[in-house]
């Protein structure tokens, strides 16, 4: 049996941290045996659809699960009804941001659609393993899925939020990723309540074990990993975590490795600044989401933020000359 984890990427040099967290999880069951029914394949929004569907099609999956981004979404949508066409009899399942909220919606447009894994994947993929490979069991019974029976679209109820903990590192094998970028995961959710952002959705900030952290990004460090890019969403949330990290990745600096974190500088406090203006010059990169700068845009949005705060913090950052710099602004919220 195999379940064939499908992501399309912006860019070569991206890998999708979401399909290898799905499997590393999975694979830690021995009733699923995930490892040995999930295969991975990544490509890339500038190959041709017929391409991915012909490198699909000769992978010969029993089941496809596809994760969808807002930058991927134009281009599945294009391949969901060849993909039926070639693979008459696969179920094929979406999950991700762009199809997490509106499964009812997307069940209609695309009939080829077997059903959407809704939230957080980890748990509700592993059962959905358990039940194409083990043959056993209801849809019904999995949480976190809707899809279509008969008639009627059913939603099996919402999944509870995953312990971060409980997902084994999914980069023991650093082959797949000569020449890219590997993002990690040291916290899920958002303190913020930004009205344009999904992670705003998550009722609660849950953190990794600082020790599993630490020891996961010795192993990119002692392996010479070229750069790792948190997905943590706001990472400096708790000051703790992040000074222990700032400082852990001080000690351990191998001259090479850069990480990428995405931080609120209006948050960012003296001894964060301070720490931060002792690094290697190249071991951090910082995006900072100032989004907009207009008060009544920032209202309607719900994005608390003190401009002139970040403006200081930015301008004492850039003074110390050993940390690039990404600012990020929005086009398209209300009144601009």
């Amino acid at each position: 049996m195999k379940f064939l984890l499908t992501a399309i990427n912006a860019k070569y040099i991206h890998s999708n941290p979401a399909v290898y967290s799905l499997r590393s999880f999975a694979g830690a069951d021995a009733d699923t045996a995930g490892q040995k029914h999930m295969e991975i394949a990544e490509y890339t929004i500038n190959h041709q659809s017929a391409e991915i569907l012909a490198d699909i099609y000769k992978r010969k999956p029993d089941v496809i699960a596809i994760s969808c981004y807002i930058w991927n979404w134009e281009m599945v949508g294009k391949l969901l009804p060849e993909l039926r066409k070639v693979l008459p009899e696969v179920p094929i399942w979406l999950g991700g941001p762009e199809v997490s909220y509106k499964g009812e919606m997307i069940l209609k447009r695309f009939p080829s659609v077997t059903g959407i894994m809704c939230g957080e994947g980890e748990q509700t993929v592993k059962e959905l393993l358990g039940y194409y490979a083990n043959k056993k069991g209801a849809l019904c019974g999995i949480k976190g899925l809707q899809y279509r029976s008969a008639e009627e679209i059913v939603f099996t109820g919402e999944r509870e939020l995953t312990d971060l903990n409980q997902i084994p590192f999914p980069y023991e094998d650093l082959a797949a990723f000569d020449n890219r970028i590997i993002y990690y995961e040291s916290s899920r959710g958002c303190p913020f309540r930004c009205s344009y952002c999904l992670s705003s959705i998550d009722k609660s900030v849950r953190f990794r074990d600082l020790e599993k952290v630490k020891a996961e990004l010795n192993f990119f460090m002692e392996n010479k990993v070229p750069q790792v890019k948190f997905v943590d969403r706001t990472f400096n949330c708790n000051h703790q975590h992040a000074m222990a990290i700032w400082q852990f990745i001080k000690e351990k600096d191998n001259g090479v490795t850069n990480f990428h974190f995405e931080i609120a500088a209006d948050i960012l406090t003296s001894e964060e600044i301070k720490l931060l203006g002792t690094l290697r010059p190249g071991l951090v990169q910082l995006e900072i989401g100032v989004q907009s700068t207009h008060e009544p845009t920032l209202a309607a949005i719900c994005r608390k933020m003190d401009f002139e705060q970040v403006k200081r913090t930015v301008q004492t950052l850039i003074q110390k000359r050993n940390i690039h710099i990404h600012l990020d602004l929005i086009a398209g919220l209300p009144y601009e």
